[in-house]
């Protein structure tokens, strides 16, 4: 029988390989792209807004670019980014069942194709030697 390798679980590996500093980043950025986040930070920009719009027309085009965009956007983009990557894990974690569910029904056909293998060969050689008497 041919010798068989168990699917890898990259996912579990990455994980795995994470070094303090690659923990306290995930973290980090958990905390940041989450959609409380992007209010707290929405809330802050508002703050602001009064102040810039006092200043005139570049002080405002600023604020909305600089201030607005940079801290609310980046992170509703994060949130939707996290989304995305969920969505991605569950079918990579699917897709890995799936090759595990595979790789059992193929070790399963391939004992079956040895034992026919064997059966035909043993009876070959019943013929073989009953044609030799």
């Amino acid at each position: 029988m041919t010798q068989t390798t168990t699917p890898r679980n990259v996912n579990k590996e990455h994980k795995q390989s994470f070094t303090t500093l690659d923990k306290i980043a995930v973290y980090i950025t958990k905390k940041v792209s989450t959609m409380w986040c992007a209010i707290a930070f929405a809330i802050l920009a508002f703050l602001s807004l009064p102040r810039a719009l006092e200043e005139g027309m570049a002080s405002t085009a600023t604020w909305a670019t600089q201030t607005f965009l940079q801290l609310v956007l980046i992170s509703v983009i994060m949130v939707g980014q996290n989304l995305q990557r969920r969505h991605s894990k569950l079918r990579a974690e699917a897709d890995y069942e799936t090759n595990l569910e595979a790789k059992k029904d193929i070790e399963i056909l391939m004992q079956r194709l040895e034992s026919i293998e064997n059966e035909k060969l043993d009876k070959i050689l019943e013929v073989l030697e009953e044609k030799q008497r």
